[in-house]
């Protein structure tokens, strides 16, 4: 799919939250149609996705990790991928630097930092090391919630 400035703009109208087709429509000085057929070809291409996100500094016994991936092999976007799906994995991506891959965590009481490399990191071949970066204050740390609400402590 051809991404244009008008299916950016769309992305940009749902920045804010919750708005309807008409409303974008209108804003943008279009068919509610054009606005709806966008959006649904964005999500079904995966170009875009929508979510609610939540403040990561908001949510009790929850912390954000990013930990740096140092693989032994060289199919980086395979490795990427295979990480990607990992339990408390928010995001992974291809990055240059000292580290292979940088992986975006959400864990939580219960499945912190030990748990996560026991339990998931545990299951891939080729990994030479890691570090993690625990974030203990950050600004506009917001994610989807990726673990599963039913293992929530009462």
């Amino acid at each position: 799919m051809k991404i244009d400035k008008l299916s950016f703009q769309i992305a940009g109208q749902l920045l804010e939250g919750r708005k309807s087709f008409r409303e974008i429509a209108q804003e943008l000085a279009v068919a509610e149609n054009t606005v709806r057929s966008r959006i649904n070809k964005m999500q079904k291409e995966g170009v875009m996705d929508i979510v609610a996100r939540l403040d990561v500094e908001q949510l009790p016994g929850h912390t954000m990790v990013f930990t740096g991936v140092l693989l032994d092999e060289r199919d980086l976007f395979a490795k990427c991928q295979e990480l990607s799906q990992l339990r408390g994995v928010v995001s992974a991506a291809v990055v240059t630097g000292r580290f292979d891959i940088i992986l975006t965590l959400l864990l939580r009481d219960g499945f912190g930092l030990l748990e996560f490399y026991s339990e998931e990191m545990s299951k891939i071949e080729g990994i030479r090391s890691v570090e993690s970066f625990v974030v203990y204050k950050g600004s506009k740390l917001m994610t989807p919630y990726i673990l599963d609400p039913n293992t929530l402590p009462e």
